[in-house]
């Protein structure tokens, strides 16, 4: 099986192809990672690579209630434990960086961090907060110039804290609704300067926030995420969608990074669009791409045996499945996941779904 066979990324060799993908988790209280998260990644690390949650660059970064930041030296050491376990394992481990940008809320921030945006367009909407539940979106502020570069230089630091935290590389945050997504859509970015009204420079904040991260910590330990043809986070499909995302895909090729996470968001609600982009930003990328969206074990090895994909990552399937390559390689039925207990505190629905018995008896010996 393809899936199960090893993969050379760059210099980092991965045991498998089935990868963990990013998912929000919310269980980092005060936003820092704890022991709960240690053995929630440690659980996993069977995982050709495993992707973190999204993880916010600064304090203007968090958006959620409790997910985990890489700014303080108390968020580099929560990490640091996480990444000895995985790696002890015989895991790998990158670093996804999110900053929300308009999708926060101030009462899931720090006191004097800005909810700050590409345009003063809120989402609509509300956002939950433990303080008073469900929020209305508020309206971010439009960056200036120097906010943006600001911002970048969050992603650049963030980038060398993963590595000081022991991560093998970082994952920027392109996709999705997220802050560099909302300098890519239309919805979010009607911005009259350099970083807004073309294709060109709607894709100049992520291009240069990836210039920027390379430069700081090499190619070599760099990917990055989209998701074209989205609708999520109030991203909207747009005239010459295709050819920005061409484009972007062409100028990516230049930095010469680990690979490529492309999101199919159609699997969670997004519209349905014809597959061809993906084919199409496959062929223009020269190297590691992994594709993510719903895909089973089947699907999954029918898209590698193709070429159509380096690997693959799987989300709500490796929550719910924390043994999911054991389960993969012995043929075994899958766990289903708990939609109730995805962002809530605690273990339950995190670290208490049940291993393969055998796979317990296999790994205890």
């Amino acid at each position: 099986m393809n899936l199960l066979t090893t993969y050379n990324l760059k210099e980092l060799k991965l045991n498998n192809r089935v990868i963990m993908a990013p998912l929000t988790r919310a269980r980092a209280t005060n936003n820092v990672p704890n022991d709960l998260m240690l053995e929630y990644y440690t659980q996993r690390a069977q995982a050709g690579l495993i992707i973190s949650e999204g993880t916010a660059p600064s304090p203007n970064g968090l958006g959620y209630a409790r997910i985990p930041g890489i700014y303080t030296a108390k968020q580099i050491a929560g990490w640091k434990k996480i990444t000895t376990a995985v790696h002890k394992e015989g895991g790998k481990i990158f670093l996804q960086i999110m900053h929300t940008g308009r999708v926060s809320h101030q009462y899931n921030m720090e006191e004097k961090a800005d909810i700050l945006a590409p345009s003063a367009i809120a989402l609509e909407g509300e956002m939950y907060t433990d303080q008073h539940g469900p929020q209305p979106y508020p309206v971010p502020r439009a960056m200036t110039k120097e906010e943006i570069k600001e911002a970048q230089e969050e992603f650049v630091q963030a980038s060398l804290n993963a590595i000081e935290a022991g991560f093998d590389g970082v994952e920027v945050h392109s996709a999705n609704g997220y802050l560099a997504d909302q300098f890519l859509n239309t919805a979010t970015n009607k911005r009259t300067d350099e970083y807004g009204g073309t294709k060109e420079n709607r894709c100049k904040f992520t291009l240069e926030v990836i210039e920027k991260v390379t430069g700081a910590i090499g190619s070599e330990k760099v990917g990055i995420r989209l998701s074209p043809y989205s609708a999520f986070n109030g991203t909207e499909i747009f005239e010459g969608l295709e050819e920005q995302f061409l484009h972007l895909t062409k100028k990516l090729n230049k930095y010469d990074l680990a690979y490529l996470h492309l999101v199919d968001n159609s699997a969670l609600g997004s519209p349905d669009v014809a597959k061809n982009i993906f084919s199409q930003m496959r062929e223009i990328f020269e190297n590691t791409l992994i594709m993510n969206g719903g895909f089973t074990k089947e699907e999954a090895e029918k898209s590698i045996t193709e070429n159509k994909t380096d690997l693959v990552s799987f989300g709500r399937t490796f929550l719910a499945n924390p043994d999911l390559v054991y389960r993969f390689e012995n043929n075994l039925e899958l766990n289903e996941p708990d939609y109730d207990t995805f962002y809530t505190p605690g273990e339950k629905g995190y670290t208490d779904y049940p291993f393969h018995e055998e796979w317990e008896l296999t790994a205890n010996k």
